[in-house]
């Protein structure tokens, strides 16, 4: 083992004895910092922090069985691609982390298409059209009208919204209800908010493909945990047999919503807590 590690760091030390050799080897030592530094990113963002430590253990031990690689070949070659095995392991256990990632990277519009959370109107302005909605909502849940409402702050895929009717509307209770009546042509698919305003309606999106799911959930509730598994968005669902108010985010389904718990989410996508932007003059939201 002395023996084949006093190898390794020969090995290392000797490209240092070249200036071809400082410069390959310092680029080397970048390249695998910088995809050390997005797998640990990764990770953290999708609440996987704690796998970061077995992470750093397995690479001390393939550090270790590097020396030994003369005696256990095998193994040697296996931790030799260690990256390629940490990406397999990403993709078995973040599928949809990875599908939401590779959507913004191959849709050229939506990259083009990149929103802030800033907006052009007064907080009282978003503040009556957090009430709007979840008074809209309250209506339909207690009629059993089937609803699904996105909620964006920011990031609009607009091929989901082509995928509608534009409407660029200024949002009201009485127009929620109404393009929710099961007698309006756009009933059937979603609606896109942002802000004070109504973007889309009848808006087609992707069905989630988890398989663990309540069979109560139907189509409904399977698009808004799929779009919101691609999206940082917030989707409001009415069910329209029960009447139950549910949202979903991050993926994830919330059910038996009410007014009081239905506004602080809204309220929190809003970002009404708001500082001012010298430089532009304009208001700016925070997400939190």
């Amino acid at each position: 083992m002395g023996e084949g590690f006093e190898a390794f760091l020969n090995n290392i030390t000797g490209r240092f004895a070249s200036p071809e050799g400082i410069v390959l080897s310092v680029f080397d030592i970048l390249l695998t910092a910088v995809i050390v530094f997005l797998i640990v990113i990764f990770l953290k963002k999708n609440n996987a922090a704690r796998i970061i430590k077995y992470i750093a253990a397995l690479v001390l031990l393939g550090a270790v069985i590097q020396g030994l690689v003369g005696q256990m070949p095998v193994t040697g070659h296996l931790f030799s691609h260690f990256v390629i095995l940490t990406l397999l392991i990403i993709l078995l256990l973040f599928p949809q982390q990875l599908r939401r990632v590779l959507w913004q990277v191959a849709s050229p519009r939506y990259a083009n298409n990149f929103y802030t959370t800033e907006y052009e109107v007064s907080d009282e302005a978003l503040q009556t059209a957090v009430e709007d909605i979840v008074r809209a909502v309250q209506n339909m849940s207690k009629k059993d009208l089937g609803a699904l409402i996105i909620v964006a702050p920011d990031n609009l895929p607009e091929h989901i919204l082509d995928s509608g009717t534009r409407l660029n509307a200024d949002l009201s209770s009485p127009l929620i209800e109404c393009l929710f009546n099961t007698k309006a042509p756009l009933h059937d698919g979603a609606v896109y908010v942002r802000g004070g305003k109504i973007l889309a309606a009848g808006c087609f999106l992707p069905l989630t493909q988890q398989t663990n799911l309540d069979k109560d959930l139907g189509t409904r509730h399977r698009a808004a945990i799929g779009v919101t598994e691609q999206y940082d968005h917030l989707a409001i669902i009415v069910s329209e047999e029960t009447g139950i108010i549910s949202v979903a985010r991050h993926g994830e389904i919330e059910r038996y919503l009410d007014s009081q718990t239905l506004t602080g989410l809204l309220k929190e996508v809003y970002g009404l807590k708001a500082t001012d932007d010298k430089k532009t003059g304009r208001r700016r939201r925070i997400i939190r």
